[in-house]
């Protein structure tokens, strides 16, 4: 058995008594495992972008090892507390999700979505940007770091904020003022770039989730 840390980006349902938890990980990128899941109260585990560190048991008939002796790394106690930072991990584990593909493994994808995660649980206030920077700070990681002209024929009307949102330190970007109807069309117009980068559709049905927040 080796003993890893994982990020949780979602869960599947087996049967009455197990799930597949999706996970990005260093050792393995993103990879799906067998967990067997007697109780309820053990789900909060797997709480979108939980960060984990548990045992990996290879199976040599399957490719569909297990996971044991799973725990918490960090409570996230900032992220759990809070209405709108719960709804953010919902978005972003999902556009991590059908972003990365199984098996995909960008070299230092784990170290920086970690760090971006206890970011998030760290801000007192003035979050309300932070998924629009995460799209971008998220494609440099996948390997195309977007450029005002790269980007632009996606923005649309956006262009000066994503000019901003680009150019600006972490601090200012998160208190660059937006309306909601300015972030939903921003965050748009990121996952249509993700989705030209990428080759794929990225479909994100928690989408509906921010733009009921940032109305």
């Amino acid at each position: 058995m080796e003993s890893i840390e994982l990020i949780v980006l979602s869960t599947t349902k087996v049967g009455e008594n197990a799930v597949v938890v999706h996970t990005l990980s260093r050792e393995y990128g993103r990879r799906g495992f067998l967990v067997r899941s007697g109780k309820k109260a053990g789900m909060a585990l797997f709480l979108p972008l939980n960060i984990l560190e548990a045992d990996v048991v290879e199976n040599l008939k399957s490719q569909l090892w297990s996971l044991r002796g799973i725990q918490l790394r960090d409570g996230l106690p900032g992220i759990r507390g809070n209405l709108h930072k719960n709804s953010m991990t919902l978005f972003l584990s999902e556009v991590l999700f059908r972003t990365l593909r199984d098996g995909a493994n960008e070299d230092g994808l784990f170290d920086w979505c970690a760090q971006a995660i206890l970011t998030l649980d760290a801000l007192p206030a003035d979050f309300s940007n932070f998924h629009l920077r995460f799209l971008l700070e998220f494609a440099g990681a996948l390997g195309f770091r977007p450029s005002l002209e790269d980007i632009a024929p996606f923005a649309q009307e956006n262009l000066q904020q994503l000019k901003a949102l680009l150019e600006l330190p972490f601090g200012e970007s998160m208190l660059l003022p937006l309306s909601g109807a300015a972030r939903n069309s921003l965050c748009n117009s990121l996952l249509q770039y993700l989705s030209y980068h990428t080759e794929q559709s990225i479909q994100v049905r928690s989408l509906a989730v921010l733009r009921e927040l940032y109305r």
